[in-house]
């Protein structure tokens, strides 16, 4: 049985407001998308943690939840406020599941955010991107996905992070970003399924190439 760890790390800080109705209704989706993966491919176990964050705290939503007992937030578990301690979030979040899963396990990191560091208290730069380094090693994949006022190459860059996406931080590009998202996670689950390794740097490059067809 493949065991596949999905980590979802998601700003909740106050910038985050401006698109927190479709960054909402994205989330949900994205569990759904889980849950259904989790039907389709029946001889694999989907584990869910999730993670929304500001400077005030830490909200783990799931905590290595199987799919199958996951469910859709509620409006007022998602409600963005204070500053961006986004390398404190990426590192107990992503810490805490390396203790949880065992070599050759499968696991893809999401992180979404809008903003850049401003508040962490324990990990810098330099410890989040050994972090990310040591457990590419062990297969595991890192996406990044950030709005359009930020170099988010250049943050992913910086993090070791191979696959990135940029959206525009409007009701329209949240939601093509999540719909965009959403198809990758499921040609990443399909390559698992076929025991097809997907390229580092590749996470969303089918998309793009559908894109620029439109």
């Amino acid at each position: 049985m493949k065991k596949v760890f999905n980590l979802i790390i998601v700003d909740e800080s106050g910038s985050m407001s401006v698109i927190r109705e479709q960054a909402f209704a994205g989330i949900n989706q994205t569990l759904s998308t889980i849950r259904e993966m989790q039907e389709k491919y029946t001889d694999t176990e989907q584990h869910v943690t999730m993670l929304s964050f500001d400077s005030n705290h830490m909200k783990w939503h799931y905590d290595n939840t199987d799919a199958k007992d996951t469910h859709n937030m509620k409006w007022e578990d998602y409600e963005p406020c204070a500053c961006t301690p986004l390398y404190d979030a990426i590192g107990q979040s992503v810490s805490k599941l390396d203790s949880q899963v065992k070599e050759g396990d499968n696991v893809l990191v999401t992180i979404i955010t809008d903003g850049e560091e401003n508040s962490s208290r324990e990990w810098t730069l330099k410890m989040v991107n050994a972090l990310i380094e040591k457990l590419k090693k062990r297969k595991w994949t890192f996406t990044l996905i950030g709005t359009d006022n930020l170099d988010v190459e250049g943050m992913a860059h910086s993090m070791s992070i191979d696959d990135h996406l940029c959206f525009t931080e409007d009701a329209a590009g949240t939601e093509r970003m999540f719909k965009r998202e959403r198809r990758s996670r499921e040609r990443f689950y399909c390559c698992l399924a076929e025991e097809q390794a997907m390229p580092a740097g590749c996470f969303f490059d089918e998309e793009e190439e559908e894109e620029a067809k439109k």
